[in-house]
């Protein structure tokens, strides 16, 4: 089956809205990446060396609990993931995310939300733990509000 999944994790909401556009532009189905225990503005004070992700930043080993799987993951064959960009990689979120499901042979595209850092770190990082036969698809980070347009602009660059 060539379905795709628009998979997404966001605490302030920009990342959402981000996801959104991009499943309507794509056709495809909508997941949120919800931590059962939600992340507060505290503890995404990247200022505070105690906040709870500079402390998940510091040890990439560690997984942040998902509330709810997807469905049906062997159904789509694309995932398109998008995250904010912290440290200028993901946050640890995402790669609990990917070590859930098995990726075998499935093309994996990377979005994020940034006020200036790139996706290049992320990409990565998150290559080196999924399986070697992931097809990895351009990834794009989204500053401000980037518009329909560039939005569709990159999801046809897919060739979904």
């Amino acid at each position: 089956m060539n379905k795709t999944l628009v998979a997404y994790f966001s605490v302030t909401g920009t990342t959402a809205k981000i996801a959104d556009q991009i499943a309507t532009a794509a056709d495809a189905a909508l997941f949120e990446i919800e931590p059962v225990i939600p992340y507060t503005r505290e503890d995404i004070n990247w200022r505070d060396n105690n906040s709870r992700a500079n402390k998940e930043h510091a040890d990439q080993s560690l997984r942040v609990e998902i509330k709810d799987k997807v469905v049906g993951m062997e159904d789509y064959s694309t995932l398109i993931i998008g995250f904010p960009i912290w440290w200028h990689t993901c946050p640890n979120i995402i790669r609990t995310f990917l070590d859930s499901y098995g990726l075998d042979h499935k093309k994996i595209a990377l979005f994020a939300t940034s006020g200036g850092s790139g996706i290049s770190q992320a990409e990565k990082e998150l290559k080196a733990i999924c399986p070697s036969s992931v097809e990895w698809l351009p990834g794009k980070v989204f500053n401000n509000n980037p518009g329909n347009a560039v939005i569709r602009q990159w999801v046809n660059s897919l060739g979904l």
